[in-house]
C-alpha cells in the first residue's frame, strides 16, 4: 500500500511540474526561448525515458523562481565574433586571443559614445568630490565580479593613492586641514558578503535584497553619503538591496527630494532597460527618480555570459577614471600646478579625453597578442602535463588576484587551496611580498581583513528570510563569512608558503610587475628577483609580465639581467608599454593587465576544452542566476545538436527539449554530483546533463548518470559532441 501511495504521489507530482512548466513558460517574460514545438507528450516521453521524476526543488525553480531566469538579458547572449572560439584556438593561439580581443572593441565604442555625452559621470565625479569637501563617505557595492571591482577602488586606486601623498609632508599639510582623516577610510569599496567573498561566493547571499541592507547599515554608511551600486547583469538582488536601503534612509528622514537624492545615489549596470524591466526588482530602480542610472551596455560577452570580462572592464575603467577625476577636481582648489604634479597630475585633460584613452590601451595589448600567445600555450601545457603555476605581484595583485580566483566559478576549477590541503588542488596560486598571511592581507587590502559578524546577520535572517532554500543557504554561507576566514589562505612569500606550496619541476611561475617595480630585476635581492631564482632553481618555467613605461630597448636590458631566463625558449615574456602620465590612480595599467589577464586564462581554458563555442559549460550553479544560466546552458546545447542536419541523418527528428525538461535534468546532476563530490571533482552538471540526454536520446534508452559521468571523465564534452555531430 506504501508503494503505491508513493508511485501515486510521484505521477501527480510529475503531472504538475510538466503543467506548470507549460503554463509559466507560456505566461513568463522569457517568451524566445519557448518558440519549440514540443508538445505535453514530448516532454513526458523525454523525462520518462531518462527515468527522471522533477525533484521539488526544479519544480519549484520553474513555479517560484522566473526572476531568476535571465536568459533573456543581453549579457547572456552569444557574442557573434567569438562563436568559433573552441575551434579556433584549437588550431592556433594567436588566433583565438585576436577572437576575444576583439570583443573589446565594443567597449571602445561605447566609451567613444559616452565621451559625447558625460553629463551623468560629470554629476558622479562632482557628488564625490562634494563628499571630500563635506566629509561624507562613498560607498561602491557589488556582487561576485562587480563587488571585487568594489574592493579594487578601495584597496588598489583609494588606499595607495593617499599612502603616497601623505609621504609628502609639504602637501599632505596643505590637504588636511580640507577632508575627514583618516581619509583611507572615507571610500569603502564592500561585496556582498565582505571580504571573505573575495575568494569565491557565499551561496545564497546574492540573491538576497536584505543583506544589501544589512551591509550597508553595518558599514555604518548614512543619508548623505555618496553610495554607488554595480550589478553588470542590473539585476543582482543584494545589489538592488543596497540601492534601495540607501534611498528608503532618505524617505524614513522624510528628506526625499528626487532631484536631490538623485545626486547621491548611483545604479551602474550592463543591459538595455526595455530587457531588464520584465524583472521586478530591476524595473524598480529603473522607474525610481531619485536614483541616477548610468548605463554601460556593450553588448554580449566574449564568453557567453562571462562579465568577469567587457562588462567590468568597462566598470572598472568609468568608475577609476570618474574616481581619478573626482580627486583631481578637489585637490586643485588647495595645490598649486607643481604640487598637482608632483602627485601624478601633470595636465588636467578632463573625462572626455580620459573616456577615449581606452582605443589606446586595447590596441598596445593587441600589439603584445604574439607574446601573449607564447605565455597561453605555457600555461595551458603546464596544467595539461598535471603541474601548477604561482602567480607572483604586488601593485598588480588584486588584479591578478581576481582573474585566477573567478577562473574557478567560470570553468568549474577547484578553489584556492587553503592552508589546511595537504596537497594543492587549485591549479592556480597567488603570492605577493609578505613576511606571514596577516601581513599578506594587508598588503591585499590596505587594512585588516573585514568579515560579517554572525551576530549582526543571523537574526535578521531567520526573521526576514521567507524562503526556504535561501534561508538554508544563507544561514550556512554565514559561517563561513566571518573575519576567521582569513587565517585559511595564506599569499605570503614566505617559508611557510615555499616548503608546503612551492616550485616542482615542471610547473610554472608567473611574475607581473607594474611600473616602477621592474626596476627591482636589476637587484638579486629584490622579491622578484628572489622569485624567479627559486622557480628557475627548481627546473620550473618563468612568464614575465611587464606593465611598463619603459623603452623597448630598456626592457631588453633589465630581463637581459635575469641569469636563467630565456624567453626565446621555454620561458615568456609580455611587455605592454603604457603611459602613466596624468594617471596617478594606476587605473590604465590595471586595466591594461586586467585585459591581458581575462584574454590568456580564457584562452587556457578553452583550449583545456573548458569552453564549447563560446558558451561556459563547465559554469558551476551556486545561486540562482547560474542555475539559470546552466539551464539554458543545456538547453541550448541539446537542441543545437538535434537540430544538426548530421544528428538528424543518423537518428531522426526530435522535437526541442524545453526549459523545464533541462531544469529537471540540471538539478538530478546537481544531486549526483553532491553524492558523488570526492569523485566528481571538477566535472560540470552541464556537460554531465548534455551528455545524459543527448546519449539517452542516441541509444534510445536510458544511460544512467554514472554511464554519463564516464563519458565527461574520459572525452569530456567538447569530443562527445563533435563525435555525435560528425
Amino acid at each position: 500500500m506504501k508503494i503505491r501511495k508513493k508511485s501515486f504521489l510521484s505521477s501527480i507530482l510529475f503531472f504538475i511540474f510538466i503543467f506548470l512548466s507549460v503554463f509559466c513558460f507560456s505566461k513568463s517574460t522569457h517568451v524566445q526561448q519557448q518558440k519549440t514545438s514540443s508538445t505535453i507528450s514530448d516532454k513526458m516521453s523525454l523525462l520518462k525515458l531518462l527515468g527522471i521524476t522533477p525533484s521539488p526543488e526544479s519544480i519549484d525553480y520553474i513555479q517560484n523562481k522566473t526572476q531568476f531566469q535571465l536568459h533573456t538579458l543581453l549579457t547572456e547572449q552569444r557574442h557573434p565574433k567569438t562563436s568559433n572560439l573552441s575551434e579556433q584556438i584549437q588550431k592556433d593561439y594567436e588566433a583565438g586571443l585576436h577572437l576575444l580581443l576583439d570583443v573589446d572593441e565594443d567597449i571602445a565604442m561605447k566609451l567613444k559614445e559616452m565621451a559625447q555625452n558625460t553629463g551623468r559621470l560629470e554629476q558622479l565625479a562632482n557628488a564625490i568630490q562634494q563628499a571630500l569637501l563635506s566629509k561624507k563617505k562613498i560607498y561602491i557595492y557589488g556582487c561576485g565580479a562587480t563587488g571585487r571591482l568594489a574592493k579594487q577602488m578601495e584597496s588598489t586606486f583609494w588606499r595607495p593613492f593617499w599612502k603616497k601623498v601623505k609621504e609628502n609632508e609639504k602637501i599632505w599639510a596643505k590637504i588636511k586641514p580640507h577632508i575627514a582623516e583618516p581619509i583611507e577610510e572615507q571610500l569603502v569599496g564592500e561585496m556582498t558578503g565582505a571580504d571573505r567573498a573575495l575568494i569565491s561566493s557565499l551561496e545564497g547571499f546574492e540573491d538576497l535584497q536584505l543583506i544589501g541592507r544589512l551591509q550597508l547599515e553595518d558599514r555604518k554608511i548614512k543619508r548623505g553619503d555618496v553610495v554607488i551600486c554595480v550589478t553588470e547583469g542590473g539585476e543582482t538582488s543584494s545589489v538592488i538591496g543596497t540601492i534601495l536601503a540607501a534611498l528608503y534612509q532618505w524617505k524614513e528622514a522624510k528628506a526625499y527630494e528626487p532631484e536631490k537624492t538623485r545626486t547621491k545615489l548611483y545604479f551602474l549596470y550592463n543591459n538595455p532597460d526595455d530587457v531588464l524591466r520584465p524583472f521586478d526588482r530591476s524595473r524598480i530602480v529603473l522607474d525610481e527618480p531619485g536614483i541616477t542610472k548610468i548605463n554601460l551596455t556593450t553588448g554580449p560577452q566574449a564568453i557567453t555570459g562571462s562579465t568577469r570580462m567587457q562588462a567590468i572592464t568597462i566598470e572598472t575603467f568609468i568608475l577609476g577614471h570618474v574616481l581619478q577625476e573626482a580627486l583631481e577636481r578637489t585637490l586643485r582648489r588647495f595645490l598649486s600646478r607643481k604640487d598637482m604634479s608632483q602627485i601624478g597630475f601633470e595636465n588636467f585633460p578632463g573625462l572626455e579625453k580620459r573616456l577615449t584613452g581606452f582605443s589606446e590601451i586595447l590596441n598596445q595589448v593587441k600589439k603584445s597578442i604574439p607574446s601573449i600567445a607564447k605565455f597561453t600555450q605555457q600555461e595551458t601545457q603546464t596544467y595539461a602535463n598535471g603541474h601548477f603555476s604561482t602567480y607572483f605581484a604586488q601593485k598588480g595583485l588584486i588584479t591578478v588576484f581576481i582573474d585566477s580566483t573567478e577562473r574557478s566559478p567560470t570553468f568549474r576549477l577547484f578553489p584556492l587551496d587553503t592552508v589546511k590541503e595537504k596537497k594543492r588542488k587549485c591549479w592556480i596560486q597567488v603570492w605577493t611580498p609578505a613576511a606571514n598571511l596577516k601581513d599578506a592581507w594587508q598588503a591585499f587590502l590596505g587594512r585588516p581583513f573585514r568579515g560579517l559578524s554572525p551576530e549582526v546577520y543571523k537574526e535578521a535572517f531567520e526573521r526576514e528570510i521567507t524562503d526556504s532554500y535561501l534561508k538554508t543557504a544563507a544561514l550556512e554561507s554565514l559561517k563561513n563569512a566571518d573575519s576567521n576566514q582569513q587565517f585559511l589562505y595564506d599569499f605570503s612569500f614566505s617559508e611557510f608558503n615555499i616548503v608546503n606550496r612551492g616550485p616542482k619541476q615542471g610547473d610554472l611561475g608567473v611574475c607581473v610587475l607594474i611600473s616602477p617595480e621592474e626596476l627591482g630585476l636589476k637587484s638579486k635581492d629584490s622579491p622578484p628577483q628572489k622569485f624567479i631564482n627559486l622557480f628557475l632553481e627548481n627546473k620550473a618555467s618563468i612568464a614575465l609580465i611587464l606593465i611598463t613605461q619603459n623603452s623597448e630597448n630598456n626592457i631588453m636590458k633589465i630581463t637581459g639581467n635575469i641569469s636563467g631566463f630565456s624567453p626565446d625558449k621555454k620561458d615568456s615574456l609580455v611587455a605592454l608599454r603604457i603611459d602613466g602620465k596624468n594617471d596617478p590612480l594606476g587605473v590604465n595599467q590595471q586595466v591594461a593587465l586586467k585585459i591581458v589577464l581575462n584574454a590568456h586564462s580564457t584562452g587556457v581554458m578553452a583550449r583545456l576544452g573548458k569552453v564549447i563555442g563560446n558558451t561556459m559549460t563547465n559554469v558551476s550553479p551556486s545561486n540562482l542566476k547560474l542555475i539559470g544560466r546552466a539551464t539554458y546552458l543545456i538547453q541550448s546545447h541539446v537542441n543545437d545538436v538535434l537540430s544538426n542536419p548530421r544528428w538528424v541523418k543518423q537518428y531522426g527528428l526530435r522535437k526541442q527539449i524545453s526549459y523545464g525538461e533541462a531544469t529537471a535534468v540540471l538539478f538530478e546532476a546537481i544531486r549526483f554530483l553532491k553524492d558523488k563530490k570526492n569523485l566528481g571533482g571538477q566535472t560540470a552538471e552541464v556537460a554531465l546533463s548534455i551528455i545524459h540526454i543527448l546519449e539517452s536520446l542516441r541509444l534510445k534508452k536510458a544511460i544512467t548518470q554514472e554511464e554519463a559521468f564516464y563519458i565527461v571523465k574520459t572525452k569530456g564534452l567538447s569530443e562527445y559532441l563533435a563525435h555525435v555531430t560528425s
